[in-house]
């Protein structure tokens, strides 16, 4: 399926609502929460981490990854390489994200894995992991046979959209959950501080959207078609 539509615009839309939310979410962090540390006596400081790294690290970097085949018109086997990159850093810091959220809760004797968010935020990470295995060993290297990699592809996208989508409610799910959190806390629910978490949700859920409008639309003319996978030699 496709839109028929060049790509470029909605990437540059995309790149756009990333930095929107990368700000919006540092500024929620540092202005608002107080900042970050992985060591501290204010526990909430290292939770901080948490949001900035799954969403800049996890969500955003995981949708550059999938954009990059439709990004720029560069060589298959240099978009393959970007593609496998990123989603490698996406998956480092979301595992580093997850872990904050585990130190926090352990060093304030707070129970984990009690909520939605956290058994589907364990459940992506987990499938996003065995993805980017699974796509080195067909894709990359050693690299499947031809006719694997071409019964794989499809699966392969599918898979990956499927999780990519899962990352990105989850995300949402997430600030739902601190939001809620904190306003019954005494956070004013018509403060900016509400204000600025419910955009940064938008923003992720908009930049979600528009990646995939990107992957749908035409790639710019490359030297080689962005669908014939091959093993790196």
């Amino acid at each position: 399926m496709a839109t028929g539509l060049k790509a470029l615009p909605f990437s540059f839309v995309a790149h756009v609502l990333a930095l929107a939310a990368a700000v919006m979410v540092l500024v929620w962090s540092i202005h608002f929460r107080g900042g970050l540390a992985w060591e501290a006596d204010n526990k909430n400081l290292i939770f901080n981490i948490h949001p900035v790294l799954m969403l800049i690290g996890f969500v955003i970097l995981g949708g550059e990854a999938i954009m990059s085949y439709k990004s720029f018109p560069l060589e298959k086997q240099v978009k393959k390489i970007i593609h496998l990159v990123l989603h490698a850093i996406a998956l480092a810091l979301g595992i580093i994200g997850i872990y904050t959220a585990f130190k926090n809760h352990n060093e304030s004797n707070i129970p984990n894995m009690y909520s939605l968010h956290s058994w589907i935020g364990i459940g992506v990470i987990s499938l996003y992991g065995i993805q980017w295995v699974y796509g080195f060993v067909v894709f990359f290297y050693p690299g499947g046979s031809a006719e694997i990699r071409r019964d794989s592809l499809p699966w392969h996208v599918l898979f990956g959209m499927f999780v990519y989508v899962m990352a990105v409610g989850n995300a949402c799910l997430g600030f739902l959950e601190k939001l809620t959190f904190l306003e019954v806390s005494g956070l004013a629910k018509y403060g900016s501080e509400a204000f600025l978490v419910n955009f940064i949700a938008i923003a992720t859920v908009l930049y979600g959207v528009f990646v995939f409008l990107t992957i749908l639309s035409q790639a710019p003319s490359t030297y080689e078609d962005d669908h014939s996978y091959s093993a790196i030699s």
